[in-house]
């Protein structure tokens, strides 16, 4: 690196850092930032140094440009970590306060995908649950949920509870176990408008199978706002596979013995993962 090419990144941390502060210190969500012109005066520095500070900043979403109006302090953004956790609760433990929207709010007769999801017969019972969740009063996703209606027949008695998990926990059939399933896609103009997106149409789909013990008590789909949320997913160092892979050949005849796979391979105890359909956009898509 070049002396010329130190001092420009320096006045462009310089930049940065003098952005960051403000934001931290003066600014709120929504507030425009010092134009262009104005941090170029201000630090003797290039535009193009300005540009890369302001660059910087709204790739790490402190920032948000909107065409033609200007650069402003974007909204919090949320990391969530995969975890067999309401919404709500997953907002709390990063300091947000959950709200929630009902959109729709039935009992309905389980479509083909619904009732495979939930092991149910098709046209059984579901109560069905659609909601635009968002953290501090930002809009953050749409969820709908499908319980199957024997399983908590008052759900909806008095109106869809703050959350659908507690109310199961209650019943004892609270989640243990679950199955998820993402994709990236692009908002429809439905959901673009009721999540608040007017420069980016990024989004992220989801499809949760939630089990208690053996039992299947919901299905979600949920639509996650890209510029908004993102996902930490865990990891951990790979296992060996618990079943031993059978032989290249198997004896035949008297005194063969079965292949150790076929020996020590269990019951099935779980239902088979979700390989979900090409996500759909509208519940009524995913009946």
């Amino acid at each position: 690196m070049t002396p010329q090419q130190a001092a420009r990144r320096h006045k462009h941390l310089v930049v940065r850092d003098y952005l960051a502060e403000l934001i931290a210190t003066e600014l709120e969500v929504g507030d425009a930032v010092p134009s262009e012109r104005a941090l170029t005066e201000r630090f003797d520095v290039s535009r193009m140094t300005v540009r890369q500070a302001l660059d910087a900043l709204v790739a790490e979403g402190t920032l948000v440009r909107e065409q033609g109006r200007g650069t402003f302090v974007a909204p919090r953004h949320a990391d969530f970590e995969m975890r067999l956790t309401t919404f709500g609760e997953e907002s709390r433990r990063r300091g947000l306060e959950p709200g929630a929207q009902v959109l729709q709010a039935d009992t309905v007769p389980a479509g083909p995908r619904v009732a495979r999801a939930l092991d149910l017969p098709e046209g059984a019972p579901v109560h069905h649950v659609s909601r635009l969740r968002t953290a501090d009063g930002t809009p953050m996703s749409i969820e709908t949920s499908w319980i199957p209606a024997h399983l908590a027949p008052d759900l909806l008695a008095d109106g869809v509870p703050d959350s659908l998990y507690a109310v199961l926990r209650e019943l004892n059939l609270g989640p243990t176990w679950g199955e998820d399933a993402l994709q990236a896609a692009d908002a429809t103009t439905t959901e673009a408008e009721q999540l608040g997106m007017t420069t980016s149409r990024a989004v992220m789909r989801t499809q949760r199978r939630s089990y208690s013990g053996q039992t299947a008590v919901m299905f979600t789909q949920s639509t996650f706002r890209g510029d908004r949320y993102s996902v930490i997913v865990p990891l951990r160092e790979a296992r060996p596979m618990l079943v031993p892979r059978p032989p290249r050949a198997t004896q035949h005849g008297p005194g063969a013995v079965e292949p150790v796979a076929a020996q020590l391979a269990p019951a099935t105890l779980a239902p088979a993962p979700l390989v979900p359909a090409p996500f759909a956009t509208t519940p009524e898509g995913v009946s």
